[in-house]
């Protein structure tokens, strides 16, 4: 099973000096890469494949000399990586491949000739960097390098520690989870987890950096620092809203064994110009990503149900389904049992129901007839570790007609 864990490294002034020629270099390669396999599927109808791509660098070598000034390794997933990014816009998960920029974060990474000796990580020509390190587990297998907006550097490393994941396990206490704005999450049980509003927290203090740096002139070394302030803030309010969504992912995954979550669109969410920064806010996509693979890892099961899935609207007693409810309307009582629901609550036991429901393979209409699950009601997370992507070496090659 592999894992990752991020650690801050602190390079001395020579390995900073080295690793800004590694990231100019590596994405000088990946735009020349991008370029090159545009024009070749302009000019042929084909595109170019990672190897042939990789085979491009000793020409590259001689005629740029820079380019040996760095680990050949790091140019050299440049191409897996470029690969990657196709393979993602052809399954429809990404947008087309774009050009890097320098202020944009900064990461490179080294698969092999790589160690962690203590408080110190060895890097192919960096020898010793400073790492501070919090745990490991397993045998050391790439290390990816990246630096932030703000000037700090830090390596994720991946380790296999030969283990496989554990099978799914259904037996034991189902939840339901309703994500909102005001509250966050609100569970089946009737429990609520406040919004903590990060982004809303240091927009003030953001907007005052902003203005600043919207005074200084471009290009001058002021402006810089400027900016490196307004990248802190910014940097604030990603490590609080990744510590709050950590910590109630793995309170939700340690008491439950079925975890069933809403699958939200939320990029169209987004459209709506009143809602917009508060949704931006909640971050409930990495919420449910990070539910997702804690719940692959500890064998317990992830269920999504379908966004279209009238939980609001249905009373989870009698499954009586409301004509209409706005969003003002917060507790509501059914006409047909008289039941008063609360109305998040209500929708996260509507959502465990249903998960339930996927669980088995069956369902029931709200005529209490049983039928077939229609595929489009939802899914099951699989963690049988079977490949079932195309290879990352051949993706633009196979959709561009080369194999």
């Amino acid at each position: 099973m592999l894992k990752a864990y991020k650690y801050r490294i602190y390079p001395t002034d020579e390995q900073k000096v080295l690793l800004a020629k590694t990231f100019g270099c590596c994405r000088w390669f990946y735009n020349f890469a991008l370029n090159l396999t545009n024009e070749t599927y302009k000019a042929t109808g084909k595109g170019l494949s990672r190897n042939e791509i990789i085979n491009k660098l000793p020409q590259l070598k001689k005629e740029k000399e820079w380019l040996s000034e760095v680990p050949s390794q790091a140019l050299q997933q440049v191409a897996l990586d470029l690969s990657s990014a196709f393979l993602n816009f052809f399954e429809k998960r990404a947008k087309f491949p774009k050009f890097k920029k320098k202020g944009n974060k900064q990461s490179v990474r080294f698969p092999q000739g790589i160690k962690l000796d203590g408080d110190y990580l060895t890097l192919p020509k960096f020898k010793k960097v400073y790492c501070k390190v919090s745990r490991l587990e397993g045998k050391l297998k790439s290390v990816t390098v990246s630096m932030t907006s703000s000037g700090k550097y830090f390596a994720s490393c991946l380790y296999d520690d030969g283990q496989d994941l554990p099978e799914q396990n259904s037996e034991g206490k189902a939840v339901g989870i309703d994500l909102g704005v005001k509250d966050f999450a609100i569970t089946s049980d009737g429990s609520k987890y406040g919004n903590l509003n990060h982004y809303r927290k240091y927009e003030q203090k953001l907007a005052k950096k902003q203005r600043r740096l919207a005074k200084k002139q471009k290009g001058s070394n002021n402006r810089n620092k400027a900016r490196k302030a307004v990248a802190k803030v910014h940097e604030k309010i990603t490590r609080c809203r990744e510590d709050f969504l950590h910590k109630l992912s793995r309170k939700l995954v340690d008491e439950n064994q079925v975890i069933v979550v809403e699958n939200l669109a939320v990029k169209n969410m987004v459209k709506n110009h009143k809602l917009a920064k508060s949704i931006s806010d909640c971050g409930w996509g990495q919420f449910c990503t990070m539910v997702k693979y804690k719940a692959e890892w500890d064998g317990k099961t992830y269920i999504e149900v379908d966004r279209f899935f009238p939980s609001s609207k249905t009373c989870n007693h009698c499954l009586h389904q409301v004509d209409s409810l706005t969003l003002d309307i917060r507790s509501w009582q059914c006409p047909k049992c008289g039941t008063i629901h609360d109305r998040d609550v209500n929708a996260a036991k509507n959502i465990r129901d249903e998960g339930l429901r996927i669980l088995k393979g069956l369902c029931l209409d709200f005529t209490s007839k049983p039928c077939r699950l229609p595929r489009a009601v939802g899914h099951i997370a699989s963690a049988s570790g079977e490949r079932v992507r195309l290879s990352k070496g051949c993706s633009f090659a196979i959709r561009s007609g080369l194999l």
